[in-house]
C-alpha cells in the first residue's frame, strides 16, 4: 500500500511540474530536474525493491540509509547550484545598476551642456 501511495504522489508531482512549466510558472530548465526527481519518486514508490537491491550490491546493511544519503546529497547539490545561480544573478544586477548609474551621469552631463535641447 505504501508503494502505491508513494508512486502516486510521484506521478502527481510530475504532473504538477508539467502544469507549472506549461503555464510559464517554472522555467523548463529548472523543471527538467524536478520532473526527474518526481519520476524517481514514482519509480521507487512503485518498485521499492530497487533501493534494497542497490544497497545489497553496495554492501549497505540497512537500505533506507542509502536512500536518505542519496536524498541529502541531492539536496546539498541543489542548494549549491541555487547559490551559484543566485551569485551570478547578483553580480549581473550589480553590473546593470552600475551601467544605469553611468548612463544617468552621462545624461545629466549632456543636459547641463545643452540646456535648451531638453524639452
Amino acid at each position: 500500500m505504501v508503494s502505491l501511495v508513494t508512486g502516486t504522489i510521484g506521478l502527481i508531482i510530475a504532473g504538477l511540474i508539467l502544469f507549472l512549466i506549461r503555464k510559464d510558472r517554472l522555467h523548463a530548465h529548472h523543471g527538467l530536474g524536478w520532473i526527474i526527481v518526481a519520476l524517481g519518486f514514482a519509480l521507487l514508490g512503485f518498485s521499492p525493491g530497487i533501493i534494497d537491491r542497490l544497497a545489497a550490491l553496495l554492501g549497505i546493511g540497512y537500505p533506507p540509509v542509502l536512500a536518505l544519503t542519496l536524498a541529502i546529497s541531492l539536496l546539498v547539490l541543489k542548494i549549491l547550484l541555487m547559490d551559484i545561480e543566485r551569485s551570478r544573478l547578483e553580480l549581473r544586477n550589480l553590473r546593470l545598476i552600475q551601467r544605469v548609474a553611468m548612463l544617468e551621469a552621462d545624461l545629466k552631463e549632456l543636459q547641463r551642456n545643452n540646456p535648451g535641447d531638453s524639452g
